[in-house]
């Protein structure tokens, strides 16, 4: 038996049933982007992307600072209005309906933003009344989360007192918790122990597994996504310069060898650029 006690605050969300359930039954996948552009006054951040999160689909989005990846996400779950393009989440335009759209979405941002004088449970307590999730599913839902990454001692301290990691796995728990559609992940191995790193790609792996969902995964650490994702996009400027699977990016760049950071760097041309770096470096 949980220790939570939830209150309903409406019918937002429940598993097989209303939006989410009627949302997969329009056969569309998870995200559908197209020429998505975003600006904040002239300067231009994301240049008319278009990209697809198919169902069962980790999608990596690679770039260097700045290049729009979270300017994209955010565009995604609708904390950024776009300049132009459309955004599809199973069919749903979440400028026409964004209550349905965010029932559908699961979110991690790249900066922890919590409530700091809340516990864990507080926090998980508040994310399951909004979503509307059934008292017992979610209760039982968390619990397994929190056994998983390991933090009963933690569930009970203000979240103000817990280290950067124990946060962002709360922050994880969060967008899980509702079992979304789509989730939306900006650098979420951020500040997580090894164990959790791989704890967490073998969620992401089982989860899109198990159900047609999609998953948009922004990460700078090259080796995850290679391993991870099933087909990556890499951003340079705003706009998409390479997309695909491994083998398909390898036959982009005529590298029938090449690492993914290898490849990225002859995409977005950085890679003369470290080299001269490090011979300045090397000369003084």
């Amino acid at each position: 038996m949980s220790r939570w006690g939830l209150k309903r605050v409406g019918p937002l969300v429940r598993e097989g049933a209303g939006p989410v359930a009627d949302a997969m039954s329009l056969g569309g996948p998870p995200l559908q982007v197209d020429g998505l552009t975003v600006r904040y006054g002239t300067i231009t951040a994301v240049d008319r992307l278009s990209l697809t999160v198919g169902p069962h689909e980790i999608y990596g989005l690679l770039g260097s600072n700045g290049a729009g990846k979270s300017s994209t996400l955010k565009s995604v779950v609708g904390l950024v209005a776009p300049a132009r393009g459309s955004i599809r989440i199973l069919g749903h335009d979440p400028s026409l309906e964004p209550v349905v759209a965010k029932q559908l979405v699961g979110y991690v941002p790249e900066s922890a933003l919590l409530y700091d004088a809340l516990t864990p449970r507080e926090f998980l307590e508040f994310v399951a009344s909004v979503r509307g999730l059934d008292r017992a599913d979610a209760s039982q839902r968390a619990d397994n989360y929190v056994r998983a990454f390991q933090i009963e001692e933690q569930f009970d301290r203000p979240l103000a007192t817990l280290s950067n990691g124990t946060r962002q796995k709360i922050l994880i728990l969060g967008a899980f918790l509702h079992q979304p559609s789509l989730l939306v992940l900006d650098e979420p191995l951020n500040s997580l122990d090894p164990r959790s790193v791989r704890l967490m790609k073998e969620l992401l792996t089982q989860y899109v597994a198990q159900a047609p969902r999609g998953v948009l995964f922004s990460t700078h650490t090259m080796e995850v996504a290679e391993r991870l994702c099933h087909r990556v996009g890499i951003l340079d400027h705003g706009a998409l310069v390479g997309e695909g699977t491994m083998d398909a990016l390898r036959d982009q760049t005529a590298q029938g060898n090449a690492t993914l950071e290898e490849i990225f760097l002859r995409l977005t041309r950085e890679e003369e650029g470290v080299q001269a770096a490090v011979r300045a470096l090397g000369g003084r």
